[in-house]
């Protein structure tokens, strides 16, 4: 049986896109969907339902990136657990069966992620982020012969993943990160040996429409927490990240010039700027008093967690 875990919260139209996309897949297994709602007010719990997944709710409060998809993956039945979230929906009737696939490639491969292509409308930058990241050709992550961390080498996303349920229970999601709980667990399952596949053919659809305050809060969330995840001990760590985004920024440059979307350049140049000092101060959070990480976040209630457990 395959598993499907999906937290949700005020799903709306997005997560009966989701759900529905699911059910067109083509698959000779049982599949199952375990959705965990933390407080929704819109009805998303009675459309799950509705649509045959089994549905446990927590209060809003409660919900953590890793500690809720835990909570999912525990009550599930399947051998596989797939995880994917409320606003991303398969592109193809494949899709589950590429990602499962994908995951069961051997005892060595301890997860699989697939493709994140945008949505119709989304921002330049957004899908020139998406394509820099994911891209349309297969890879196999492991770590090197220093067993150097970096963000290239931990990628991994619960957008669009599946992993074996004994890895999973071997290796459970960290609980008490602000996001990025799918690269730090990536990061462990590397250093004890296992690889990671990257299944472009599993493709779903998937974006934000951030601001460029938004922007900014995302990113410093992700810093915040890159020291667990996509940053080593190293400075070579340190080193690949300044050196992938500066890559990056004048890669998108210059992908927005050839391709006559030129007037997108100084939005992209704010964009970006924004995405940079969030990470930069997230990097640096523990120099922060509380009220600034709290202004700074898209979760501000963490760190009223994280000041009331430091006391």
């Amino acid at each position: 049986m395959i598993s499907i875990v999906i937290p949700v919260k005020d799903g709306g139209s997005d997560l009966v896109r989701c759900l529905e996309a699911i059910r067109r897949q083509r698959v000779d297994e049982d599949v199952e969907i375990v959705v965990v709602d933390s407080g929704s007010s819109d009805g998303s719990p009675d459309r799950a339902r509705q649509r045959g997944a089994r549905v446990v709710e927590i209060a809003a409060h409660e919900f953590n990136h890793g500690r809720t998809r835990n909570l999912g993956a525990g009550l599930a039945l399947g051998d596989v657990l797939v995880f994917t979230t409320q606003d991303a929906y398969a592109c193809e009737d494949d899709w589950l069966g590429r990602l499962v696939a994908a995951a069961r490639g051997g005892e060595e491969v301890a997860g699989a992620y697939g493709r994140q292509v945008p949505h119709e409308g989304a921002t330049p930058p957004e899908r020139y982020f998406l394509d820099f990241l994911y891209g349309d050709l297969p890879r196999v992550q492991r770590l090197g012969g220093r067993g150097d961390v970096s963000y290239e080498v931990t990628l991994f996303s619960n957008v669009n993943a599946a992993m074996r349920t004994d890895v999973w229970s071997a290796y459970p999601f960290a609980d008490d990160l602000i996001m990025s709980e799918d690269q730090e667990w990536s990061r462990r399952v590397l250093r004890d040996g296992y690889a990671i596949v990257y299944e472009p053919a599993a493709a779903v659809r998937h974006s934000h429409a951030y601001s460029v305050a938004g922007a900014f809060r995302r990113f410093f969330d992700s810093g915040a927490s890159a020291d667990r995840a996509y940053l080593g001990e190293s400075r070579r760590s340190r080193g690949a990240l300044r050196r992938g985004a500066a890559r990056y920024a004048l890669g998108e440059a210059a992908w927005l010039w050839r391709t006559g979307q030129r007037r997108w350049l100084p939005y992209a140049a704010a964009y970006e700027v924004a995405k940079f000092a969030g990470l930069q101060l997230g990097l640096r959070h523990r120099r922060l008093p509380t009220s600034l990480k709290r202004r700074f976040s898209a979760l501000p209630a963490y760190w009223d967690r994280e000041a009331d457990g430091a006391r």
